[in-house]
């Protein structure tokens, strides 16, 4: 074998080719996430000119073709020659990677675009790009295509002197992405997030393609209006929201919270409108200021005796909603993805603004204050409770000895690595389920019945569910304050039910339970969802299983699947019934069998189908926008009936399975 690996195998990516070259790099991924991050990218620099007090309505426009229109109303990319590059300005926003007025040199206080690629990147990434500029009552022009410059920035119109803005239009290239269809829902939350954080701002989206859409968002109370947002589905427990801002040593303070009837807490936190899923320096600092400020009042009212222990910040922040803004000069992120704030200066500033202003606030207010108070500590009293249950679900050591769920048939195997875990309706699917399995690496946990709905009730009455005890023990990793993912027994947590309503009810219901109180199994990738098949088509004596893809009705996949085998799908069928109950369908030269139930099929079949890593189908669960998934888990499973059936009438054209 050649060894070639000499100096001239280094090779140097010229302008915008590195992010063509590996666009994962810069945008994260090249799927639908991806394909909509770009338009982020460009929205996020107009409302960096908001944020500077300089733009007012910003229009997002999807177009026939799939292509996007982002227009502000800001003062425009500067168009003048920039002395380093000699190039226009605007050019070498859009074609010079790491350039932008972000980086220290008085164009931006503060910015969401800090990384400084994102003109340049979407440009990459984009079949064509043109962007029109309004200045000094002229209007600049300039194409590009795959990065590339068409031609070189011209005057195309002339315009009011006082009219400034910026226009870009770019379509995806699909070259790069495995999908350029946008989807009008993803962009519409996103863009309603950055509304509310940036009060007064207007956003309209716009959907030019066959289903004409609009959505105006526009909420001058800002992040105050986010909280009654997010609180629609619950009952507040005090009519407003408490709001406080501030500002100390640069840093600008933003937060507003409600307390409602629910037993969870909802607190986002943002910086310089970035949502930071893991928190940092700026929550904590929320966090010891509510801690403090409440326990202090209690105190003095005497609503906690001397003798009483102080309530816990998790004891006060029971049924709490919460936004936590900040925006601060020179952010620093703990790693690449910005999901955590770094800088220790935040934590002062918002523990300041906030007991301050929450001090005042409760003595103006000491019905409110009362009601915060009285709901604290029957959540001490519950969170007591809660605490003798979960010594009793806690996995033990070798000294202590507790024994795993006796319905739980374990893997020999040791090492969490090699070792799964599926999770399964009922003791019939159970059975087969252990006979199908490997006995080395799979372990079976059958579940009888539903298991209790964790977004309805407090962790005392959840750990008090044998099902959801019986998880909690054969995981290893305990639960809730005590949970250590280290301790975790087994690295893939399979769900495996029906395929029928009752089946995608307690996969509903699991999921629910490992949102809420076990997260860091879904964010590292632990939680799998089986894919059984929904049909068996005999032919001969070989059959043929046709699986679930999540886009088409099941009769299609069907159909498409028996031409597939070069057989005629509208041949005459007749219905019959199989001693043990399975539905059949006989036709000529071939049968199809509809399963609805793990336990129709024998532990040969379901071994090949569903659990043989060689041959079975897993859906990995992964949370790809935390404000979303928390705001669906909240409203589609809380108390609120409305929110449900709004979701199923808007849903019901893609509902599958219907027969089942």
């Amino acid at each position: 074998m050649e060894n070639n690996y000499g100096a001239d195998q280094i090779q140097i990516l010229e302008g915008l080719e590195a992010v063509r070259k590996r666009p994962g790099m810069y945008i994260g991924s090249t799927s639908s996430k991806g394909l909509h991050h770009l338009v982020y990218e460009i929205v996020d620099n107009s409302v960096d000119e908001a944020l500077a007090g300089y733009c007012t309505e910003i229009d997002v426009q999807i177009n026939a073709d799939n292509s996007i229109t982002v227009t502000d109303n800001g003062r425009g990319i500067p168009v003048g020659i920039n002395a380093k590059s000699g190039l226009p300005a605007v050019q070498v926003v859009f074609t010079i990677l790491h350039a932008g007025g972000k980086f220290g040199g008085g164009g931006y206080k503060v910015s969401g675009g800090l990384h400084g690629v994102g003109a340049s990147v979407v440009n990459a990434l984009s079949e064509w790009l043109e962007v029109r500029v309004c200045r000094d009552g002229s209007i600049y022009e300039q194409r590009y295509e795959r990065g590339k410059v068409m031609y070189p920035l011209k005057i195309v119109g002339s315009c009011d002197p006082e009219k400034t803005g910026t226009k870009v239009t770019f379509l995806p290239d699909k070259e790069i992405f495995e999908d350029t269809v946008y989807d009008f829902d993803v962009l519409k939350n996103r863009l309603r997030e950055m509304a509310f954080l940036t009060k007064g701002i207007k956003i309209i989206l716009r959907d030019d393609r066959e289903d004409k859409k609009e959505k105006v968002f526009h909420y001058e109370g800002g992040i105050k209006e986010f909280v009654q947002y997010l609180n629609r589905s619950k009952t507040p427990l005090y009519e407003n929201v408490i709001y406080c801002e501030g500002t100390v040593n640069n840093i600008s303070v933003e937060v507003a919270f409600q307390h409602n009837d629910d037993y969870n807490e909802s607190i986002y936190s943002f910086v310089n409108n970035i949502n930071t899923p893991e928190g940092g320096m700026h929550l904590t600092g929320f966090r010891n200021a509510i801690t403090k400020t409440f326990n202090d009042y209690a105190r003095s009212n005497k609503l906690l005796k001397d003798s009483e222990q102080n309530l816990t910040g998790e004891d006060i922040r029971e049924g709490l909603t919460a936004i936590v803004s900040v925006k601060i000069e020179n952010p620093q992120f703990e790693g690449q993805t910005k999901q955590k704030l770094g800088n220790s200066e935040a934590r002062g500033a918002v523990d300041n603004v906030v007991t301050e202003q929450l001090t005042y606030f409760l003595e103006q207010n000491p019905t409110v204050a009362k009601m915060i108070c009285e709901k604290s500590l029957l959540a001490q009293r519950a969170r007591e409770a809660a605490r003798k249950a979960r010594d009793l679900t806690r996995r033990k050591t070798a000294l202590e000895s507790m024994s795993l769920p006796g319905k739980l048939a374990d893997c020999s195997d040791k090492d969490p690595k090699n070792c799964e875990i599926f999770i399964v309706e009922g003791d019939s699917a159970g059975g087969s389920a252990k006979s199908a399995r490997s006995r080395a690496t799979q372990a079976i946990l059958p579940l009888r019945g539903k298991i209790l709905n964790v977004e309805k009730a407090r962790l005392d009455r959840i750990l008090g569910n044998a099902e959801i005890k019986a998880m909690i023990t054969a995981f290893g990793t305990g639960i809730h304050e005590d949970f250590d993912i280290s301790r975790l027994r087994y690295h893939k947590i399979i769900i495996m039910t029906d395929a029928d309503v009752d089946g995608a009810h307690i996969r509903i219901l699991l999921l629910t339970f490992f949102y809420k109180y076990m997260r860091p199994l879904i964010d590292a990738g632990y939680v799998y969802v089986a894919c059984p098949p929904i049909f068996g088509i005999k032919v001969r004596n070989k059959i043929h299983y046709v699986y679930p893809n999540g886009r088409q009705p099941e009769d299609e996949i069907l159909r498409d699947t028996i031409q597939s085998l070069g057989l005629n799908p509208d041949d005459n069928d007749e219905d019959g019934k199989a001693k043990d109950g399975k539905i059949t369908k006989k036709r000529k030269g071939y049968t199809v069998q509809r399963y609805k139930g793990l336990g129709e099929m024998d532990p040969k079949q379901l071994a090949s189908t569903t659990m043989d890593p060689k041959t079975r189908i897993l859906q990995r669960v992964s949370i790809e926008d935390a404000v979303v998934a928390d705001r669906a888990v909240r409203e589609l499973m809380g108390s609120e009936v409305g929110y449900r059936r709004e979701y199923i009438e808007k849903h019901a054209h893609d509902a599958r399975f219907l027969d089942a």
